[in-house]
């Protein structure tokens, strides 16, 4: 009984203290941006990439340096059968051979080979920063979008809620009218009708709120069910639209065009690594060492080559190669003038919607505030017997509409803003 006492009180006491704990603060769109790239996904990928590029550049500087090497074997060189004092093979010093050489070699760049393939490792670099900022940006625009889309849902089913029992008061107020034989049949069915109309609708905006919630959790955990608490910024005064840039096109920015450079950048490295096939190209090694019929130190020397490489038939191939490379550069910058039409045309459509979406954002405050009053209107004309029910039933589906107008020129107006932010190369 003692034992259980004691429990009992632990547990008591380990519910206050989960409850006194204070509840996790309200997700803002830079929390939720924050965990969406904390989490695995083309963010993170994009990094690796980065890290692959820049180990691709220390290969690259690696083929500068000389390469040391140590190289021991042993030969056995079997007499001629006819005559057991001379060797099969003459090139060789002896029955025996001996060999422990230390061998130093580097490569000098005289056909401009290894500067070209370090070209290309640092576009590769670049192309792969470029790549990194694209993946951070179209990460966050989408945690934007799916940010919004939640808080309109849930607004809107707010807004259907309200719609729905607001219908169902009238309906109740219809039915004891009917039952009292102050009203027909009629209004009662048009009232009715109208809150089966409403109920279906707030059910299929919960189901589009839950489907919202799922998609924007999913950036980050995969507990997509679970609610998320959002900072609500439908409620909060709209920020006030950006003027038009005058000066330099402010599109000109999107990284885009920084891949669009280290991708031509790249492909005329790789042009002139072609071309260094057709050029001579020169080594210097360097050995020090044994290489005798025994095992000794006093055997030991050193020796120096110079190797130089004239490449003579492979002419034709190697052209072609270096011309192939430098068409896919020019195409690199055809699509980087066709890129810059369509951005710029992207960057007036954004500028455009979100300076239409703001000046609607007045226009749905009074439609609301109008939709309301003609409701009001409506049900005291309809009470005191000078209107039919039809008018209230009509109010009803402009107040839905009017909530759900105000709501979504809302959330149209920041998701607009976050386009523009694409478009102009934030």
């Amino acid at each position: 009984m003692r034992t259980l006492t004691l429990a009992s009180i632990l547990l008591v006491l380990l519910g206050i203290r989960v409850l006194a704990q204070p509840a996790s603060p309200p997700l803002t769109l830079e929390d939720c941006v924050r965990l969406a790239q904390a989490a695995p996904s083309s963010v993170k990928l994009a990094r690796q990439q980065t890290d692959i590029a820049r180990y691709g550049i220390s290969q690259a500087r690696a083929n500068f340096l000389p390469q040391f090497s140590i190289g021991n074997s042993y030969t056995y060189n079997s007499p001629l059968l006819y005559d057991r004092n001379s060797m099969s093979f003459l090139a060789l010093n002896g029955f025996r051979e001996y060999s422990s050489l230390a061998t130093s070699a580097v490569e000098l760049d005289t056909s401009g080979r290894l500067r070209a393939t370090l070209d290309r490792a640092r576009a590769d670099r670049d192309a792969s920063n470029a790549n990194l900022g694209l993946s951070e940006r179209d990460l966050k625009h989408a945690v934007a979008a799916s940010y919004y889309r939640v808080l309109l849902a849930r607004k809107l089913v707010e807004a259907a809620r309200a719609n729905v029992t607001e219908a169902r008061a009238f309906e109740d107020r219809v039915r004891r009218l009917f039952e009292g034989g102050e009203a027909s049949q009629a209004d009662l069915v048009k009232a009715s009708s109208q809150v089966a109309i409403l109920v279906q609708t707030q059910q299929a905006l919960e189901l589009e709120a839950r489907l919202a919630n799922h998609d924007l959790a999913s950036f980050w955990t995969a507990d997509v069910d679970a609610p998320l608490v959002l900072v609500d910024v439908m409620e909060q005064p709209p920020p006030l639209p950006e003027a038009p840039v005058a000066a330099a096109s402010p599109f000109l920015r999107r990284l885009e065009f920084s891949l669009f450079d280290a991708q031509q950048h790249g492909f005329l490295a790789d042009a002139r690594r072609a071309r260094a096939e057709l050029l001579p190209q020169a080594s210097l090694v360097f050995q020090y060492g044994i290489d005798a019929p025994r095992i000794n130190i006093n055997d030991r020397g050193y020796a120096g080559f110079i190797r130089l490489n004239i490449p003579v038939f492979d002419w034709f191939r190697a052209r072609s190669t270096s011309r192939q490379f430098q068409i896919q550069a020019q195409q690199v910058d055809t699509t980087r003038q066709i890129a810059q039409r369509v951005f710029s045309k992207e960057y007036q459509d954004a500028l455009a919607r979100m300076q239409l979406i703001y000046a609607q954002i007045a226009m749905t405050d009074a439609q609301v505030q109008l939709a309301e009053d003609n409701l009001r209107l409506s049900r005291v004309r309809y009470e005191g017997g000078e209107g039919p029910a039809l008018d209230v039933v009509v109010a009803q589906a402009q107040l839905v509409q009017a909530r759900t107008n105000y709501y979504a020129v809302r959330a149209g107006y920041l998701t607009a803003r976050a386009d523009l932010e694409v478009a102009r190369g934030q």
